[in-house]
């Protein structure tokens, strides 16, 4: 379980977190929803032991984030792949730093993407890049495993495939993974708990089907109005 307790971030004067008290449930599918700069980014940095809060505390199953980084994969947004690298050079990168590196699962997913171990990431498409991310990210074991943005600005069919690889992945109750992004749409369906936050700030947390029945509406008709209220 991950949890946040009254946690402070701030960047110079802008405010990322601004005293966030929540709890990540484990082995769900959790979407972390809200605009661009609502903090987002910076709440998967805490989790991922990338970033310290200035007050309040982050723990991951009882313990600092940075004592239990072996338990995380973590995809950033940026593209961080070092562009002279093949695939299979980022990966044998990848797995000289964790020991829950599954190689059958590697290659099980490199063959479901679509991806050759010698393509050269400096030639290959965006799309195709983020699929060789979701590749490293989640041929590892690790129990959580945490998106920022796995979706944006690549095409509808690459989004398919980067969906239908968390769900053929997926490990109910065993895993817990935590989509953040603003592009809710196509993840709608996947999530079973949400969490909107807009400014630092959490304005909703709920199972997903609940909210729908209780609500008579999408996720992302129940964004709109949250995030046009919080503005």
């Amino acid at each position: 379980m991950i949890e946040f307790n009254q946690v402070v971030k701030r960047y110079g004067k802008v405010t990322a977190l601004d005293g966030v008290t929540v709890t990540f449930p484990k082995g769900k599918i959790i979407g972390l929803f809200g605009p661009n700069g609502a903090g987002k980014s910076t709440s998967l940095k805490m989790i991922a032991g990338l970033s310290r809060p200035q007050s309040g505390t982050v723990v991951v199953d009882g313990k600092n984030p940075q004592e239990v980084k072996d338990k995380i994969a973590y995809l950033p947004e940026i593209d961080y792949l070092y562009p002279w690298m093949t695939v299979k050079k980022a990966a044998d990168f990848v797995k000289t730093f964790y020991s829950d590196w599954d190689d059958d699962k590697y290659k099980e997913l490199l063959a479901f993407l679509n991806l050759g171990e010698d393509m050269k990431i400096n030639k290959i498409s965006k799309g195709q890049r983020a699929k060789v991310k979701l590749l490293l990210a989640t041929s590892r074991k690790a129990p959580y495993l945490l998106l920022d943005e796995p979706l944006s600005g690549i095409d509808i069919l690459t989004r398919e495939e980067i969906i239908n690889t968390l769900i053929r992945d997926y490990r109910e109750g065993e895993q817990t993974i935590i989509i953040s992004t603003h592009e809710i749409a196509e993840v709608e369906n996947l999530v079973e708990e949400v969490i909107f936050i807009a400014r630092g700030r959490i304005l909703l947390k709920q199972n997903a089907e609940e909210l729908r029945l209780n609500e008579g509406k999408s996720l992302t008709e129940m964004m709109k109005e949250l995030f046009r209220d919080a503005n």
